[in-house]
């Protein structure tokens, strides 16, 4: 992993493929390379970002109007040129998204190669070339046999002096779209490298591989039998993927949530009529009456909105029982589903490794099956029965902040949907209605104080450690805040339920920790006080962000004025998003692509 791009046209590739690239650093990488070809072949690669391999070309431009490029995020080997795709055996150049499992068993069966990086990547190119060396064997034919013998997963495209005029592409649990063009053929691993040149796409399936031309795409499986092939619209623009005059995409995307979550919610909740709608759960009110038990299954950020979203599904469908599972470790545990379950995986990319994997497991166990998914046309929203789209729009920053918002509110709306289902008292769910509803303009009201946050964020800026904590609905958003401040500060920092840090984490607390508590006026609010008063005693530094108008002892106190009574957590957490991101500024860190994380992690 982690970006893939591919031209045949008119045009110059370096410049389509620069541009690719560019388009998908968001997704996270350490080097970057791309080989284009004509009457001869050039190949350019360089460790680090994409300003480096962008030098390399202004030095060895070339006319060539077929290419592939990569962007990689280290797996097998060090970020490093040698290691860098597209990797170079015999008459096959490859790039590479994925895992090949077998990789070893296969370089000792490839002992007249001589190897000259760490990759699992160069092996799998020495196979096609291997089996290209055969007669009358075109590059899509020794793709197919090739892949056919490894195990593992891949998003792949190929190319080759022997036939300069084609790409050739394949996936199996790693995206990879198709772009149409007027007399021109684009490949990408994300439809953001694609939008400056078409808006029209095929999504590849697992499985399926596709040899490019300049006029043509032809689809075929790995038995090389034609597949027909859909050509769809990307549900995207240039606008979205732009800066727009700020900074940063993280801070973007903060200051966006109150469109994208309208966008949302738009057609969903209609406070006038107190209704909800879900079209596209594809599930009756019987089958909705009969669901007792949801299995939530997510990873990282999208595991959090999913128990966040959990702790109120269970305030009003008392009759369910929610799991929330890590899907990294559901996949490989041996787990029950009772009768009457359904599993809901949530996604913003639609591609996450783990949570496909899992999806993959409910199916086969004739479990209904529904996704929370923000990247429209992905591969669990084509694989479920029936879900949501939360139309958040792209999120570049690696750190994902309007997606949280998105996904919690996308599942409460579910077991909202399934709650009237099964008769609940319409009162509750009017009181939903008229919150979310309230929603986007509390989360605009709070977002205009950014620069109050800011200066309180300077206070922090020296700490190495941190805890965030919470009770209740704040608990997730504690966890949330907690891996935000992580992943874009590089501040080590432990998410807590406030009542379990004097089972342990108290022994922690001295003068180099700063503390964040979340309380909430409306529940357990002197519970988390006393938890706060535990950690002053100790000699902590206690952040209190609340809704509370009541005197709270802590070093500072971030006030949150609501109207809101369920739904606060969503606007507290937007303070710990802006708070996480002033920080990680201050502290001079790259907060869009933060060192060794991926934007869509689609291996284990």
């Amino acid at each position: 992993m982690c970006g893939i791009v591919g031209y045949v046209g008119p045009k110059k590739a370096q410049e389509v493929l620069l541009e690719g690239l560019k388009r998908l650093e968001y997704r996270g990488y350490d080097s970057a390379g791309i080989v284009t070809v004509s009457s001869g072949i050039t190949q350019l690669r360089a460790k680090g970002k994409v300003a480096e391999l962008e030098q390399k070309i202004t030095d060895d431009n070339t006319n060539d109007g077929v290419g592939i490029g990569h962007t990689r995020w280290a797996t097998h080997g060090e970020p490093s040129e040698r290691n860098a795709h597209p990797h170079h055996v015999g008459d096959v150049y490859l790039v590479h998204n994925g895992i090949i499992e077998n990789y070893k068993e296969l370089k000792q069966q490839l002992a007249e190669y001589e190897f000259v990086s760490d990759t699992d990547t160069e092996v799998l190119a020495a196979l096609i070339d291997s089996l290209y060396k055969r007669e009358d064997v075109k590059l899509e034919n020794a793709v197919t046999q090739a892949l056919k013998l490894v195990e593992g997963t891949y998003g792949i495209a190929a190319l080759s002096p022997k036939e300069p005029h084609k790409v050739v592409v394949a996936r199996k649990g790693s995206p990879l779209i198709v772009g149409v063009g007027d007399g021109e053929t684009l490949v990408a691993s994300d439809a953001a490298a694609l939008i400056a040149h078409t808006d029209n796409a095929i999504y590849l399936k697992d499985g399926e591989l596709a040899v490019c031309t300049a006029g043509n795409v032809e689809v075929m499986n790995l038995d090389e039998q034609p597949v027909s092939a859909i050509v769809e619209k990307i549900e995207t623009n240039l606008e979205a993927i732009e800066k727009q005059g700020y900074d940063h995409f993280l801070i973007k995307e903060i200051m966006e949530q109150p469109d994208t979550l309208r966008s949302t919610l738009s057609g969903r909740v209609v406070k006038e009529q107190g209704l909800l709608r879900l079209g596209g759960l594809n599930m009756n009110e019987e089958e909705l009456r009969a669901v007792k038990n949801i299995f939530i299954v997510a990873c990282g950020t999208a595991s959090y909105a999913g128990q966040l979203a959990s702790y109120y599904i269970e305030q009003f469908c008392d009759d369910v029982t929610i799991r929330n599972e890590v899907a990294s470790e559901l996949r490989y545990r041996s787990f029950n589903v009772p009768e009457n379950s359904i599993a809901i995986f949530v996604s913003q990319s639609g591609e996450t490794a783990d949570t496909r994997a899992c999806l993959q497991e409910m199916k086969s166990r004739g479990v209904r099956c529904l996704g929370i998914v923000n990247a429209v046309g992905s591969t669990i929203a084509r694989e479920v029965d029936g879900g949501v789209y939360v139309h958040a729009g792209p999120e570049i920053s690696v750190a994902s902040t309007k997606a949280f918002t998105s996904q919690v509110s996308a599942l409460v709306l579910v077991g909202l949907v399934m709650a009237q289902a099964k008769g609940v008292d319409q009162e509750l769910v009017n009181q939903y209605i008229d919150e979310f509803d309230a929603l986007p303009d509390e989360l605009e009201k709070t977002l205009a104080r950014h620069e109050e946050f800011q200066a309180i964020a300077k206070k922090y800026e020296r700490y190495d450690n941190a805890i965030y904590m919470g009770r209740d609905t704040m608990f997730p958003v504690a966890l949330e805040g907690a891996l935000k401040l992580k992943e874009t500060s590089y501040i080590h920092t432990e998410g807590q339920a406030a009542g379990e840090l004097k089972h342990g984490s108290i022994a922690l607390v001295d003068d180099r920790f700063f503390e964040v508590a979340f309380i909430d006026e409306h529940r357990l609010f002197e519970k988390t006080m006393s938890n706060v008063i535990e950690v002053n005693a100790r000699g902590g530094h206690v952040l209190a962000i609340t809704n509370s108008p009541r005197d709270i002892d802590a070093e500072t106190v971030v006030r949150v004025e609501s109207q809101l009574q369920l739904l606060t957590p969503l606007v507290l957490n937007v303070v710990s998003q802006l708070f996480a991101y002033y920080i990680a500024v201050a502290r001079g860190n790259d907060v869009d692509q933060p060192r060794n994380l991926a934007k869509s992690v689609t291996v284990e």
